[in-house]
């Protein structure tokens, strides 16, 4: 009874030393400068996206509404970024076109990661026919860059900003795919899988229950550092104009309706590029220092 009682006070003392210790952790990682300007980028630009119609200054230009009266307006008071060739508030469609990069970002790295890490784990556990064949599938698609296979696909199924996610999830789900599976090979061989293997527990249990947990530190940088490149890859294939079709507002749009009248109009083309680099930026500081606090 005196020894259940004692490693019961000992179990309990660890708990207590280990949450103390993360939240040391957690406060020195908040106090770092570069991580905290971040997140607070991040949180701005997407409370403007999700009340884009409150915060936008004509709503209805973000929108796509023409107003040719005040077409290519410099920078002023009332128009604080300018306007564009149709007499749309820059400022508004910057806020507008916010969505469509977060929440195309977002839910390409969800989508990428619900389809990967499965058949990651599926194919790094697995010796047969079903890991090979998946490891195979994800090698030629990684062989290719993702935004060249995203072209293609959206050029066969037709432009617009639900064919480009799709087109952009299928070659980026690999890339969870194949560092999952590496994981795995490497977790497969330790004691805790091997005992719950001796124990008779089934393939999925000890997927899903011992390997998952040990992997989701990775996959959570991961998803957060590969917010950057499904930003950028979806501007990029709005300014082939094979994303987000007009009137809507898209960045990379926005960047390609700029391009002719760069020399005499430059905050046309320059707003948008800007707001995405920021974007880029803040999410690729705060997935790196992420990774430092959770590697400490």
């Amino acid at each position: 009874m005196k020894d259940e009682l004692k490693y019961k006070h000992l179990a309990e003392q660890a708990a207590r030393e280990h949450r103390r210790e993360r939240k040391i952790r957690t406060i020195a990682f908040l106090k770092r400068k570069s991580a905290a300007a971040a997140l607070l980028v991040l949180v701005l630009i997407t409370l403007a996206a999700v009340f884009a119609p409150l915060v936008a200054p004509y709503p209805d230009q973000g929108k796509g509404a023409v107003n040719l009266g005040e077409r290519l307006q410099p920078l002023s008071g009332k128009h604080l970024l300018g306007t564009d060739t149709f007499g749309r508030d820059i400022l508004s469609r910057l806020v507008y076109g916010a969505r469509v990069s977060i929440f195309g970002g977002l839910f390409i790295v969800c989508a990428a990661a619900l389809i990967g890490v499965p058949l990651g784990l599926w194919a790094g556990y697995s010796e047969g026919a079903p890991g090979v064949v998946i490891s195979r599938i994800g090698e030629i698609l990684i062989s290719f860059p993702a935004v060249l296979i995203a072209i293609a696909i959206t050029t066969v199924i037709g432009a617009g900003l639900t064919s480009a996610v799709i087109a952009l999830i299928i070659p980026w789900w690999p890339w969870y795919a194949r560092i999952i599976q590496g994981e795995v090979l490497r977790l497969k061989r330790m004691l805790f899988v091997e005992a719950a293997q001796m124990l008779g527990y089934g393939k999925s249990y000890i997927l899903f229950r011992h390997l998952l947990p040990n992997i989701m530190r990775t996959v959570m940088v991961m998803m957060l550092l590969d917010f950057g490149p499904a930003i950028i890859s979806i501007g990029l294939l709005g300014f082939l104009g094979l994303g987000t079709q007009p009137p809507n507002a898209d960045w990379g749009l926005m960047v390609w309706e700029g391009a002719p009248n760069l020399m005499q109009q430059p905050w046309i083309a320059i707003s948008p590029g800007a707001a995405m680099f920021i974007l880029v930026m803040a999410f690729n500081i705060f997935g790196d220092n992420l990774q430092d606090y959770l590697d400490g």
